[in-house]
């Protein structure tokens, strides 16, 4: 497929209030106003009474300043906790009206829940993340709550809120199981699916992946966490080749040989930029790659 360079960054910590309108300003005015944009954070600490509307309120606010989306990062769910001290479930009732603005404005709500089910799980031989657990032993969550807690709260949250466009950030966490990842796209219209650092979970199953991106090929969005241009060519090869049996770039990620999963050129231009397009993440035209890099 004959592709240009054309690259969106997508700052997704474009905060709110004063910080977010200096954030637009300084784009606005940068000779790369068309190559950056911003999503909007809300603070979900200490919900209580009258925090709804002012949260509503403000974000309402943070887009008509400019911000194109909202980014929900992971403390949803995980770390936040409501004024009461209690754990703040992703489907709490104080929220809905943050999603209902989203789906009123037409923005799309990037969010972050959970992490890798590995993660929460116990630090053994049968555990696949064991090195980079070892390496980062910070990144496992004994905070009590449970994957499945997580992902059961996120599920009901969209179920509830079916006009609001949600992106799940890593594939949702369900790249290593497809076929539960389909039924989620199948139960609810208004879900997307972005690629971030679940690379190695597509290219050791090369064959379902397949099928499964050309069957959902208007549901999924490229996007990588971070600028590494050392990296681009590993996502390359997974979606555009045939390739057999070669390295992931981060070993502690993946031990294992990944495998190209062959998609052909019309999925690859929706997963590059046409269903980024669809869904309003940014105006930008037609160029033939888009890449969204997340700057979280």
């Amino acid at each position: 497929m004959e592709a240009n360079n054309l690259r969106l960054l997508v700052n997704l910590s474009g905060s709110s209030g004063s910080r977010l309108q200096q954030g637009v300003q300084a784009i606005r005015s940068s000779p790369y106003k068309d190559r950056m944009v911003l999503f909007a954070n809300v603070d979900f600490r200490n919900v209580g009474p009258g925090w709804s509307a002012r949260a509503a309120a403000q974000l309402e606010a943070d887009i008509k300043a400019g911000a194109v989306g909202l980014k929900v990062f992971k403390d949803l769910g995980m770390f936040d906790r409501k004024a009461d001290g209690s754990r703040l479930h992703v489907d709490d009732p104080e929220l809905d009206a943050v999603w209902e603005t989203c789906a009123r404005l037409n923005v799309p709500v990037l969010i972050h829940v959970a992490e890798p089910q590995a993660f929460f799980d116990p630090l053994d031989y049968s555990n696949e993340r064991w090195l980079e657990l070892a390496l980062y032993p910070d990144r496992r969550h004994q905070t009590g709550v449970r994957f499945e807690e997580l992902v059961t709260e996120r599920n009901n949250m969209i179920k509830k809120h079916p006009n609001t466009k949600f992106i799940l950030a890593h594939f949702g966490w369900h790249g290593n199981d497809l076929a539960r990842a389909g039924r989620l796209l199948d139960e609810n219209p208004n879900v997307f699916y972005d690629v971030a650092a679940v690379l190695y979970d597509f290219g050791r199953q090369p064959r379902a992946a397949h099928e499964f991106f050309v069957k959902y090929q208007e549901r999924i969005l490229f996007g990588k966490d971070s600028y590494q241009p050392d990296e681009y060519p590993y996502y390359w090869r997974v979606f555009e080749t045939n390739d057999e049996y070669f390295d992931y770039y981060r070993d502690y990620h993946a031990f294992w040989k990944l495998y190209g999963i062959g998609l052909p050129d019309q999925v690859l231009r929706k997963l590059y930029y046409q269903n980024a397009l669809r869904i309003r993440v940014h105006e930008l035209g037609s160029p033939e790659r888009l890449a969204l890099h997340r700057l979280a």
